[in-house]
């Protein structure tokens, strides 16, 4: 298995699987074409949990998507997380594995937050032999997303974009380039969404992800708990265009309604993916006020 295809292999448009729509996945199979879970949800666990998987992927496609493995801490890497989550990739013949480009704790001790990372060119050095060393025991490359963050750290060498190209070029790994992130991004730091996508090394984006998001009076936060706003669905159109199509995931993960509703703003995507709407040139947002320490 290499990138090139991964980045080919375009699922079309998927869900995340989520407990609340377990029976009506396993009831009516509804016409989606992927799932992405959750990897750690079937990790250390047993019964229904793994019996839910194996039905599901015995009739669609599957995804894992992590939360951590804590790449870019200075922890040494926990090696038994690693070959579980090979196992468990092998189990549902996982298409790709893909976690967040972040830390999740020191010292042994998960703090149970996505944490962004100083663009450093020390920590860019740090993260590429980590990045390295995940793909050898997966033999497979990893896939990893762009965080959303909430303050920018002063000392940084570089921005987000150079850090990516940078990383890629260096280890091979693959991007999941989840759109509302770099939106809410965009709005927190004041800087243009649709620059950063026009320097995305494109080359090594495998899936795209959208969600919703929640508009405070300072800053947005990242919470998969709506629908996607349209700058989003704009930004999207515009990352289509550049990448000339991946696979594309709809998150909602708080205040999950029915399963219907999920899937019908997910299918909003097909207008995009067909080119039935252009992407339209955006203002330059507002620098936002910077909020408390956080990604997603």
């Amino acid at each position: 298995m290499n990138l090139n295809d991964l980045v080919a292999n375009d699922l079309g448009i998927g869900l995340g699987l989520r407990t609340v729509h377990y029976a009506h996945v396993l009831e009516k199979r509804p016409q989606v074409d992927w799932f992405e879970i959750l990897s750690e949800n079937y990790m250390h666990t047993g019964g229904r949990p793994l019996h839910i998987l194996d039905e599901v992927a015995a009739h669609y496609p599957i995804v894992m998507h992590g939360v951590s493995m804590n790449i870019g801490s200075t922890d040494a890497l926990d090696r038994d997380y690693l070959r579980q989550l090979r196992a468990l990739a092998q189990r549902c013949r996982a298409r790709w594995i893909s976690d967040h480009l972040c830390w999740t704790g020191v010292d042994g001790k998960n703090l149970h937050d996505l944490l962004p990372l100083p663009y450093t060119k020390a920590a860019l050095r740090h993260l590429i032999a980590r990045v390295k060393a995940v793909q050898d025991e997966l033999e497979r490359p990893l896939v990893l997303e762009n965080p959303s963050t909430y303050l920018q750290f002063a000392g940084a060498d570089m921005d987000e974009p150079q850090f990516l190209q940078e990383l890629t070029a260096a280890t091979g790994c693959g991007l999941l380039l989840d759109v509302n992130n770099v939106f809410v991004c965009a709005e927190n730091h004041g800087f243009d969404a649709q620059d950063y996508l026009r320097r995305v090394p494109w080359q090594n984006v495998v899936y795209f992800h959208l969600a919703g998001h929640t508009v405070h009076a300072t800053h947005r936060l990242d919470t998969h708990d709506g629908p996607v706003c349209k700058e989003v669905w704009q930004l999207y159109a515009l990352a289509h265009e550049l990448s000339g199509g991946r696979s594309t995931l709809l998150e909602w993960d708080a205040k999950i309604p029915d399963f219907a509703t999920v899937h019908r703003e997910a299918k909003k995507a097909l207008r995009y993916r067909t080119g039935a709407t252009k992407p339209k040139r955006a203002e330059r947002p507002a620098a936002g006020k910077p909020a408390p320490v956080g990604a997603r």
